[in-house]
């Protein structure tokens, strides 16, 4: 039991809270904001309203400080770009003429005027936009929106706690800005940046913080001696100021490293420190630097990426060892609650066996204020919830759903010529272009094309049964022959069938694989407006019957043109699912890779020429420590190969990857053996083509000309462009042409009009290299 005294100080909070609302309001809100149905007043009161909602429920729910700050319309980190005045000279002017225009205007960019980069935020689904500096830019504070959410938590009587991107991350988050040197260093802008760190802290704890948060999950990173030293002079600096409230540094995603000891013994006040898997390992190196007397440790115990009840008894083991470490410890959970679904108790349609071993936001936060109770009043305090929570555990490790011998043997039987093709590329291509017969730079789309409102209508119908199956084939057919009418009148080289069938690229292979389970209700955001529900992964996976060989084969009959096969890859089911802990992920990733391969030879039986798997998790997965790197990259290129590893040389085998910074897995990429990948590279300038070529990528490539995630339409000559820079890294014969990434966020109008643009600059940049 532990000791009342020595834990009196526990405190329960958590570091964000997922935004969107229980019905995805804000979605809702920001989308007819765009189209002109909401007003900027309705789309604030939906904001204020949602921000209401999640303080009240977590002090409700028993936690004692609640996270301000971290909602946003779009992203966090723009939302701190705004915050330091480091607002691209190019969306100055609407951003001073409307600042929430301006605002989105930098996150989707207009027809004039290219958005920001996108990319990954760290090993997580979630995309942030990245920060563009250059040696003149200049920083003023902006602390508006930070003290505007504090004085309305405030006004609730409520214990706010401001949280704000640290400046060493934002700085190694940002990139040179367009015109600016590619080797310039963000990082050398630290010391132009402290003062806004020191103003905007102040006026925060002039409007009444006690506590601010800086978060600093760069810090988990591996990092030059440089970026060390920046950070002990960036927390030397802000802890030595005289006006300022008390300062929390918090880090998560994984072991602090070397950054411990810097910021252990910085003059701040606490340090919040993730315990939850490898992080697990700050315990032990807190220790080893003596702990963090006279400070506050806020210990993330309760896992904030993935959706299983926690372990209570082992947490509160945890904490209490934690307890001779510091001067007060406070629970949490690993990082911001962001990355999890809201409510597990929505969702009716799962077993309710099953749905008690699971834990989204508002059950993470009864987990935390549990954990702070026994902590400090002792385990007879929580002995109801250890014992239910005791249950839960047995009843998954016990249970028959998460084992299944046929498939572990199986993948117990994978041999090395498994994951190999029977003759390598240098062969295989000529078999290839022979059977395809395509043109100099080759045209194609990624797989998607529009999602309608007739066609998640059609869902709907078919869910309610306002339609049968063979109603709803109907609309899925007739959808399939417009995608493919208009692809052939386009001038499109390679088609796809568009998946009109798919509600989303890893939640339809979930739902036709044993071992997935599907959620009604749990979205999580991606990036901007774009949630998706990420399947759980709970148990061992196959694949009981063939999930897309008919709608492929029905495209291909109504056209002479070859269609693309379109899967998902392994590691990405895995990425952007929920996936089981109770075993390596190496492993279940060979189950899925084998289920993905027995639709690969149903694709090929059938018929179909290029079959495309998709990877876009490939990099985000990457663990953050590069001692990590080589073991991962072994199973999850493995795990690729043992998918398409199969198939005849004459088979074209596409991989696709977008938004992330690909330079350092271009190894792993060539280790995919795929005959031929597309890119995510308009916002980067081409940047993947480069490094594709620096390492000497010897197959076909497809970096994308058109950025689909935002609405503008590129002209026919800014594709041609882009498409002259990548030749200038990949021959013509390699170098395909394709937007960056799929179609199903995009309206048919922009669609039509900027594969337009893509078709001719193709026949443009073919002409020029004809001399026609």
């Amino acid at each position: 039991m532990t000791s009342k005294s020595a834990a009196a100080a526990a405190r329960a909070t958590v570091y964000g809270y997922p935004r969107q609302g229980q019905d995805r309001q804000l979605k809702k809100a920001i989308e007819g904001y765009w189209k002109g149905r909401v007003t900027a007043d309705a789309l604030l009161a939906t904001a204020a309203e949602l921000r209401r909602t999640n303080w009240q429920h977590l002090s409700g729910a028993g936690l004692h400080e609640v996270p301000t700050g971290d909602f946003s319309f779009y992203d966090h980190v723009l939302d701190t770009t705004v915050m330091v005045g480091a607002v691209p000279e190019r969306h100055r002017a609407a951003v001073e003429a409307d600042a929430l225009d301006g605002y989105f205007a930098m996150a989707r960019g207009t027809q004039d005027v290219a958005p920001l980069e996108m990319t990954k935020w760290f090993d997580t689904n979630y995309h942030y936009l990245v920060p563009e500096l250059g040696p003149d830019t200049v920083f003023t504070a902006d602390a508006r929106k930070p003290v505007a959410e504090l004085k309305e938590a405030l006004a609730l009587g409520l214990t706010p706690r401001p949280v704000l991107v640290g400046p060493v991350t934002y700085l190694l988050l940002a990139k040179p800005a367009p015109g600016v040197a590619a080797d310039f260093v963000p990082l050398t802008l630290l010391d132009r940046l402290l003062p806004v760190y020191a103003e905007v802290p102040a006026d925060l704890r002039a409007a009444g913080a006690e506590w601010v948060q800086l978060d600093e999950p760069a810090l988990v990173q591996d990092r030059t001696p440089a970026e060390l030293n920046a950070a002990t002079r960036a927390y030397r600096d802000l802890g030595g100021l005289a006006d300022r409230p008390q300062l929390l540094a918090a880090t998560y995603f994984d072991r602090l490293g070397e950054a411990l000891p810097i910021l252990a013994k910085a003059p701040v006040e606490g340090l919040a420190l993730d315990f939850t898997g490898p992080a697990a390992a700050n315990l032990e190196a807190l220790a080893a630097v003596g702990g963090l007397p006279g400070k506050r440790l806020v210990a993330g115990v309760v896992d904030g990426r993935n959706i299983w009840v926690n372990d209570l008894e082992k947490s509160l083991a945890t904490l209490g060892t934690l307890l001779g470490l510091a001067d007060r410890v406070d629970v949490s959970a690993s990082c911001s609650l962001l990355h999890v679904p809201l409510d597990a108790a929505a969702e009716k349609d799962i077993d309710p066996h099953i749905l008690r071993w699971l834990a989204f936001a508002r059950q993470k936060t009864a987990e935390i204020a549990t954990l702070a109770t026994g902590l400090s009043k002792g385990t007879d305090a929580v002995n109801g919830q250890l014992a239910a929570n005791r249950a839960a555990l047995a009843s998954r490790a016990t249970s028959p759903i998460t084992r299944d011998p046929a498939v572990r043997s199986r993948a117990a039987a994978v041999s090395d010529a498994d994951v190999r093709r029977s003759q390598p590329y240098t062969e295989r291509v000529a078999a290839q272009r022979t059977r395809l017969d395509l043109p100099l730079l080759p045209t194609t789309t990624i797989g998607s094309f529009p999602q309608t409102s007739e066609l998640r209508t059609a869902r709907a119908d078919l869910r309610t049964r306002v339609i049968d199956a063979a109603g709803y084939e109907d609309r899925i057919k007739a959808e399939i022959r417009e995608v493919i009418s208009y692809q052939e009148k386009a001038g499109l080289d390679v088609l796809v069938h568009g998946e009109a069938e798919r509600n989303d690229m890893v939640q339809y292979f979930a739902e036709q694989l044993t071992g997935y389970l599907a959620t009604r209700h749990g979205w999580v955001q991606s990036y901007g407006t774009r949630y998706v529900r990420p399947p759980i992964l709970a148990g061992d996976i196959s694949r009981p019957e063939a999930m897309t060989v008919r709608w492929t084969t029905y495209a291909q009959s109504l056209t002479s043109k070859p269609v693309k096969g379109m899967l998902t890859g392994p590691v990405t089911m895995l990425a952007w699912s929920f996936v089981r802990d109770d075993q390596p992920l190496g492993e279940t990733a060979r189950q899925v890779a084998l289920a993905l391969r027995d639709e690969v030879a149903d694709l090929e039986a059938a018929g179909t020429a290029v079959i495309q798997v998709d990877e876009p998790a490939l990099r985000e997965t990457l663990p953050l420590r590069a001692a990590d790197h080589a073991a991962y990259l072994a199973w999850a290129t493995a795990a690729f190969r043992l998918t398409t590893c199969g198939v005849r040389p004459d088979t074209q085998i596409h991989t696709h990857m977008c938004y992330a910074e690909f330079g350092d897995i271009v190894q792993a990429i060539d280790d995919l053996d795929a005959d031929v990948i597309s890119l995510e590279a308009a916002r980067s300038r081409m940047q993947v083509a480069h490094e594709l070529a620096s390492h000497g990528y010897p197959r076909e490539a497809g970096p994308g000309v058109w950025d689909i995630h935002s609405p503008r339409v590129p002209s026919a000559e800014e594709a041609a462009a882009l498409l002259r820079t990548a030749l200038e890294a990949i021959p013509a014969e390699r170098l395909w042409v394709n937007p960056d990434c799929g179609l199903k966020t995009r309206g048919w109008p922009e669609t039509r009009a900027s594969l337009e643009s893509l078709v001719t600059a193709a026949h443009a940049v073919r002409g020029e290299l004809s001399g026609s």
